[in-house]
């Protein structure tokens, strides 16, 4: 009997060991490390970018189970938002996310953007149908056509444009864990495997700024 339990307790260990191991996240599979690092600037705090297109259909997928995520991360994780720019035809809804944000009005409409262009076929990178669409949730239109027009919103837009190229961005949705590695869904497979990939770089970039080796 003994001779059996220590068997099947070598067995579990061992079940155990190969399952860590499996959950692993493999360097230049679910994630790359980016050369050089980028900036970041959340402070002490890890920095969690999501760059992401109101347009795309994966990062529309993505939001459910990535505020999900958020939720359960403590508060030494700070998100910030990059609406990406991988063509021309991105700029007006990158426009819309910084209009959105000069008027402190990301919290309220960011899921309402994404369900107008995915669940209704909303064409807001037209400008009258989004100047349109923003007056029927109540927005005054003059004042958010004039800051979607603004000098500052196009300067959001051109550094938006400049980051994807500096962080290497080729597709979206993309997350970059505290400016040192980049992941996205189409490198874990699955989005509860995203999850867990975004779990261990966050315990990468702790140890990276505590001076220990990853």
């Amino acid at each position: 009997m003994r001779l059996f339990l220590r068997s099947m307790g070598s067995g579990l260990l061992a079940l155990l060991f190969c399952s860590a191991a499996a959950a692993a996240v493999q360097p230049g599979k679910d994630y790359r490390s980016l050369q050089p690092p980028q900036p970041v600037e959340t402070g002490k705090n890890v920095e969690v970018l999501e760059f992401f297109w109101y347009g795309c259909p994966h990062c529309y997928s993505l939001q459910p189970s990535f505020k999900a995520w958020l939720k359960k991360q403590p508060k030494d994780v700070e998100l910030r938002r990059i609406p990406a720019v991988l063509a021309d035809n991105w700029l007006p809804l990158t426009r819309t996310y910084y209009a959105l944000d000069a008027l402190d009005l990301v919290g309220k409409f960011h899921d309402a953007v994404f369900a107008a262009v995915h669940e209704k076929n909303i064409r807001l990178e037209d400008p009258k149908l989004l100047f349109d669409w923003v007056a029927k949730q109540g927005v005054d239109r003059q004042k958010f056509a004039d800051v979607y027009q603004s000098f500052a919103v196009q300067n959001q837009t051109q550094r938006a444009a400049q980051l994807t190229r500096s962080y290497g961005v080729t597709g979206t949705p993309t997350i970059v864990v505290d400016g040192k590695y980049l992941t996205a869904p189409s490198m874990a497979g699955s989005y509860e495997r995203f999850s867990e990939i975004l779990d261990e770089l966050v315990a990468l970039a702790r140890k990276s700024r505590s001076g220990k080796k990853n």
